[in-house]
């Protein structure tokens, strides 16, 4: 292939196009109002003086089709975990190999930084995500349900008290 894929560490400039690709993956999970994450908060909590994300890129000819996104999340039972917040390749270059290679070395960073393991979620009805993540062996676990609170939540709930 005339322009390979390289996999390198994201940089703060590269913040404005993962911020696009993170609204693409938004728009294809069917929720874009739910980005209210911007490129000064990310710059903040990626590069500031206590960075908890990082990030790799996949680059194709100096333009960046994918990225995957992690911070360190701390088992009670494992010990130090990779929590793999998501990977995304613009819809044009799916299915080409950028994934695979995003995939691979977010693992590969894992083991280097000492992780007892790697953690993410896939929607259910996401089934080429699926399909990727089972070649790896990966087990899908269905017993565990998802909690949140939002930061409106947690104000009224806390001035409630």
């Amino acid at each position: 292939m005339a322009n390979p894929v390289t996999i390198r560490v994201g940089r703060k400039e590269d913040l404005p196009r993962t911020l696009e690709l993170i609204k693409e993956l938004a728009a294809y999970e069917r929720a874009p109002h739910e980005v209210i994450t911007t490129v000064e908060q990310m710059e903040r909590d990626g590069f500031g003086p206590q960075p908890i994300f990082g990030s790799f890129v996949a680059d194709r000819g100096g333009h960046i089709i994918g990225i995957s996104l992690y911070y360190w999340r701390y088992s009670t039972w494992k010990g130090k975990r990779l929590y793999l917040e998501d990977i995304i390749v613009t819809e044009s270059e799916r299915g080409k190999g950028a994934g695979k290679l995003l995939f691979d070395r977010t693992m590969q960073h894992a083991l280097d930084e000492g992780c007892t393991g790697m953690m993410w979620q896939v929607l259910e009805w996401n089934e080429p995500a699926i399909n990727f993540y089972k070649k790896y062996g990966a087990r899908l676990d269905d017993e565990w349900t998802n909690c949140s609170l939002e930061q409106d939540q947690i104000k009224a709930l806390l001035k409630a008290q």
